[in-house]
């Protein structure tokens, strides 16, 4: 399989640890999907030109995912601070708003449509600021597309139509909520639809047919960061192999749980560069 994670790169500031550590929806699922496997990863997205950005090309580097097709700006890279609760589970506490996250959003040429169509899937996400690209994106590539707790109407509805895979995190959601979730995508002709929802494990849609999930039970719980980026990689690792859907989620759920047992999102802890400031 040949992988691509578009748009959000960021550092994880964990203000307990006086740690950051490499992240972002696109990377995560990137890395994720080479650790599970995929024979061919990239990432393209904005890279600023700070230590933490050549801390976290040096992780993807060490993770065998390229990212010679990024875009390049002077600006800082985002870095969200963290804490964790007494579950593990993270919290943001605000960032800096004048990142190269924040300031720039990515324009497919003709050449990047032809890159990126050389790939089997595409995955991208809210955070990745691609709205305007994702019609022509869709176009050259299956994509896939996480909402993460984006799930109002209006906003689902302007992207399930390009979609292959939506997922969607969802633990504080009711029953009527999921339902529309499903029905909105599946009617939209989206043909996997997946909810997360933390320990209450997944709800997925595959062509309409509907799938429960358990999550794994855990002894103890370090840190949940990136368990959903984990969950999403190993199952779209596993579906293009041709898995069933029955053998995917297992194998998800278990990627999901070992990512709650080490800190960040898939590791590579560096202490705070000098005049660090989370806000």
């Amino acid at each position: 399989m040949n992988f691509l994670g578009l748009g959000d790169n960021v550092v994880d500031c964990y203000l307990d640890q006086g740690l950051y550590y490499p992240g972002g929806n696109a990377v995560n699922v990137a890395v994720n999907a080479k650790r599970d496997g995929a024979d061919r990863v990239a990432f393209m997205g904005i890279l600023g030109d700070d230590p933490e950005s050549s801390h976290l090309q040096w992780a993807l580097q060490q993770e065998g995912v390229t990212y010679e097709h990024c875009r390049r700006v002077y600006a800082p890279t985002a870095h969200p601070a963290v804490k964790l609760d007494e579950e593990g589970d993270r919290v943001f506490v605000g960032g800096p708003q004048d990142t190269a996250q924040h300031l720039f959003r990515i324009r497919l040429t003709k050449d990047d449509l032809q890159y990126i169509g050389g790939f089997d899937l595409c995955h991208t996400s809210c955070y990745s600021g691609i709205e305007p690209e994702i019609e022509n994106l869709s176009k050259v590539v299956p994509v896939s597309f996480d909402f993460s707790n984006r799930h109002d109407e209006p906003y689902i509805r302007q992207i399930v139509p390009f979609l292959r895979m939506a997922f969607f995190s969802g633990s504080e959601l009711t029953d009527s909520e999921l339902a529309f979730i499903l029905d909105t995508c599946t009617q939209a002709g989206v043909e996997v639809v997946g909810i997360t929802r933390g320990s209450e494990g997944a709800l997925f849609s595959v062509n309409g047919k509907e799938y429960r999930q358990k999550a794994k039970p855990l002894n103890q719980v370090v840190d949940t960061m990136g368990a959903g980026d984990s969950f999403i990689a190993a199952f779209l690792v596993r579906y293009f192999e041709k898995l069933s859907v029955e053998e995917c989620l297992p194998y998800a759920a278990e990627r999901a749980a070992a990512t709650c047992q080490f800190y960040g999102a898939f590791g590579y802890p560096k202490p705070f560069e000098k005049g660090y400031k989370h806000a």
